[in-house]
């Protein structure tokens, strides 16, 4: 099981969709699992179930800030890091049309009339595995 799927078999098994990538990839990067737990706790539903950016796209971009740490000095690292986040997204983006939790789910977390039809019709279940795989699998490419 490559990282990605242990981040969709975390995502199906209780953590939300941040953590679960933080909790696959973090471990390599210096990261335990019950702080990538911590850490990603907020992000899930698109930022504390606002409907913003996905949490698997977040996670993965906390991701990328601990694997491209100290290799540089400060200026050229933000350089660095912001392109590789914008290849991530663009990545993702190319594949579900947009990054916006609320888009890819077609329901919106922060409504009551979103949150109900994302509950009665499962849509966190049926389309947010995908959406971890991807971004894990697009951070995996990009890390190697």
């Amino acid at each position: 099981m490559d990282a990605a799927q242990k981040a969709v078999h975390l995502f199906e098994n209780g953590l939300n969709c941040s953590q679960a990538i933080l909790t696959a990839f973090g471990e390599p990067h210096g990261i335990d699992s019950e702080s990538a737990k911590k850490l990603g706790r907020p992000w899930g539903g698109g930022v504390g179930r606002m409907g913003r950016i996905c949490g698997a796209v977040t996670g993965a971009i906390m991701v990328l800030g601990l694997a491209q740490s100290g290799r540089q000095d400060e200026g050229e690292a933000r350089n660095d890091i912001c392109l590789t986040v914008q290849e991530l997204v663009r990545r993702f983006e190319q594949r579900h049309g947009t990054s916006v939790c609320k888009d890819l789910l077609g329901a919106d977390f922060s409504t009551e009339e979103g949150l109900r039809k994302i509950k009665e019709e499962m849509l966190v279940k049926k389309l947010c595995p995908k959406f971890v795989e991807d971004a894990g699998g697009i951070l995996a490419e990009l890390v190697v």
